[in-house]
């Protein structure tokens, strides 16, 4: 008798067969899911930002080991680090101007390590640096982030460059992983390594999503209020899960490999 196949390969086996749509439905139905599910275990839902910042630590984590024992950036997206030490950079002085607590602590350590990261690719590692891969053109993230800050930024009563601020770095963290995807999608290879980063990638994306849906139910939409009025808290949560949505599927294809 031939052994019985396993039922999670079987699972994987029929989601593949399925056209696109049913795929994306699917997608939602089982981020749903999770969502009820982490509601009910996890009961301070402040801890899933505090959780998402942590995976996105020990994601850059896991490239410094990289790039410090192999000796070696092949495969890493140098636009991709200088998308995030721009973000956080600007986060950090929202932080520290806003509202300063475990999330400021938790950024300078991520701020730290990326510019490392970035120190590396650029002057110790520059030789295996894919520089042709890496191709993808950071203006056009950074302008179009910057125009939409401008148009749609937060109601709040601090001062204009503050809430301007604010708002470039939700919208230039939703889009900062595309040159890492461009150069993977490029090589057609993806070192192992870089795709454990990528991972934790999407899941801190998937925690920080489901932190701002979570908190919104539970205070029964209030917190969209305290956010300001307009178009800004919407696109706070567009924000959020638009790099939720783009980190999906390679998120999907790490799990079944």
């Amino acid at each position: 008798m031939r052994a019985s196949k396993r039922p999670l390969g079987v699972v994987m086996a029929w989601v593949r067969r399925q056209p696109p749509k049913v795929k994306a439905f699917l997608a939602v139905v089982t981020g749903m899911a999770a969502l009820v599910f982490i509601r009910f275990i996890v009961h301070d839902h402040d801890n899933l930002f505090v959780a998402a910042e942590a995976v996105h630590a020990l994601g850059i984590a896991v490239l410094i080991y990289k790039l410090t024992k192999e000796r070696t950036c092949a495969g890493l997206s140098l636009k991709t680090q200088d998308l995030t030490a721009l973000f956080l950079a600007v986060r950090l002085y929202c932080s520290f101007v806003m509202e300063y607590d475990i999330h400021t602590v938790l950024d300078t350590a991520t701020l730290v390590a990326t510019l490392f990261v970035i120190y590396m690719i650029r002057f110790k590692l520059r030789s295996t640096y894919m520089v042709d891969k890496d191709n993808f053109a950071l203006y056009y993230v950074v302008i179009p982030c910057a125009v939409l800050a401008l148009v749609v930024h937060p109601s709040t009563s601090h001062n204009i460059a503050n809430r301007f601020s604010w708002a470039f770095c939700v919208y230039l963290e939703a889009v900062s992983v595309l040159p890492q995807l461009r150069l993977m999608q490029n090589t057609k290879i993806v070192e192992p390594f870089t795709a454990h980063y990528v991972f934790a990638l999407g899941v801190a994306r998937f925690l920080s999503c489901a932190h701002w849906v979570l908190q919104v139910l539970d205070t029964r939409g209030r917190l969209l209020t305290a956010l300001g009025y307009g178009l800004w808290p919407s696109m706070v949560l567009l924000s959020e899960i638009v790099q939720t949505f783009i980190l999906a599927d390679f998120c999907y294809y790490y799990v079944k490999r």
